[in-house]
């Protein structure tokens, strides 16, 4: 019988071995250690109540599928109607719509400006480019600017360009090679996206992938080392009451954990804060989310939660449009916002930066408050924008 346990017990941690190579676990399991250990204090110096800010960042790639687009013009509204947070705000959605192919769907960006106008989001960038030069991927950045700020998105009601960045498959600062294929090119990304206005990085965690960085469940700051890739493997945490470094770019993470999801499960499950058709959300999930504890260093007492989609994707677009969110959002508002032991702010992506800015500049309190801290709404938020440019 001992040796049937043995065996087993060897096939187990065999099965692990094999697959914390293969999910490149290894790349950021070090760090877990490290950051469970300092979570227990972190979280024991919370005081209530607690404020939750909860963000969908949508890597959103409809192609030239506008029928996509109108079911969430249509259906998103209707699906988050009676949901509201401590504000009286709806659930808000961050679009990171892909810049390579904007210029040729017009009609995409007046129907989401539709929503965003409507109080449901805000319109950010995402971008799939491969193998380029700092040159290349400037006059990318540059045309897409000037594109989005055409349809009033990724410019402020006072005149600023800026925008929130996700990048496409999670290569951010040239961290990913597919079949030979260099899915970035560039080691000065950073620095890059820094300089042409970018305000703050959404893409991580991007487990499984070599783009992972060993940081994790971290708001941070990440300096470029053009002499290699992947600069934001490490970073200086956004503290209370330090002003950021120069020339460095802010990350902000969404959770990543390990955790058993059931009674007598061998294998823990990881937790990254996917909401996919593959990966559909669950309350157990939220709980996770709000145990990964995503904050500003001083400031425990407002947590970030980022999750993130793909919202064009049949699978997950019904998580959104056809009531599964639904009952998230009813867990959120009734475990997370009794307002005692609990606050719940929807945000979106630049609110959520500003309110990382707030506690960076020693802010407290209600945080609803500096939603528009530092960056002001963009202008296709604004009802009556005038969304057909000539």
């Amino acid at each position: 019988m001992i040796y049937i346990i043995l065996l087993l017990m060897g096939g187990v941690a065999a099965y692990l071995a094999y697959k914390i190579v293969l999910k490149k676990i290894y790349i950021w399991f070090p760090s877990y250690i490290v950051w469970t250990w300092k979570n227990t204090r972190a979280l024991a110096a919370a005081r209530p109540p607690v404020h939750i800010m909860f963000m969908v960042a949508d890597h959103f790639e409809p192609g030239p599928n506008t029928e996509i687009v109108k079911e969430w013009v249509s259906q998103y509204p209707v699906t988050v109607q009676r949901h509201r947070d401590a504000d009286d705000k709806p659930p808000r959605h961050s679009w990171f719509y892909p810049s390579e192919r904007a210029a040729e769907r017009l009609d995409h960006f007046r129907l989401l400006s539709k929503l965003t106008a409507e109080g449901f989001g805000e319109i950010e960038l995402h971008l799939h480019h491969h193998d380029d030069t700092e040159e290349t991927l400037r006059q990318k950045l540059q045309d897409a600017k000037k594109f989005y700020n055409r349809m009033g998105a990724l410019i402020t009601t006072d005149g600023k360009t800026t925008f929130g960045f996700i990048h496409g498959n999670w290569a951010l600062d040239n961290s990913v090679i597919i079949n030979n294929q260099n899915c970035c090119g560039v080691n000065n990304e950073l620095n890059i996206l820094n300089e042409e206005g970018c305000y703050a990085d959404f893409t991580f965690p991007a487990v499984h992938t070599s783009a992972q960085p060993k940081k994790i469940n971290s708001i941070y700051y990440a300096k470029d080392d053009i002499s290699k890739p992947k600069s934001y493997n490490s970073g200086i945490d956004v503290s209370a009451g330090k002003s950021d470094p120069m020339d460095a770019l802010m990350l902000i993470q969404g959770p990543l954990t390990i955790h058993f999801e059931r009674p007598l499960q061998m294998i823990p499950s990881i937790e990254s804060g996917g909401v996919e058709w593959k990966r559909p959300p669950a309350m157990h999930r939220v709980d996770q989310w709000v145990k990964a504890n995503i904050h500003v260093q001083g400031q425990p007492d407002w947590i970030f939660i980022k999750v993130h989609t793909h919202g064009a994707v049949a699978g997950s677009m019904n998580i959104f449009l056809k009531g599964e969110m639904e009952k998230i959002y009813s867990y959120l508002e009734s475990k997370y916002n009794d307002g005692k032991n609990y606050c719940l702010h929807y945000v979106t992506a630049r609110e959520t930066y500003n309110i990382v800015k707030a506690a960076e500049s020693g802010l407290s309190g209600n945080p609803n408050l500096y939603r528009d801290y530092l960056l002001k709404p963009y202008r296709n938020t604004l009802k009556g924008f005038r969304k057909d440019p000539d």
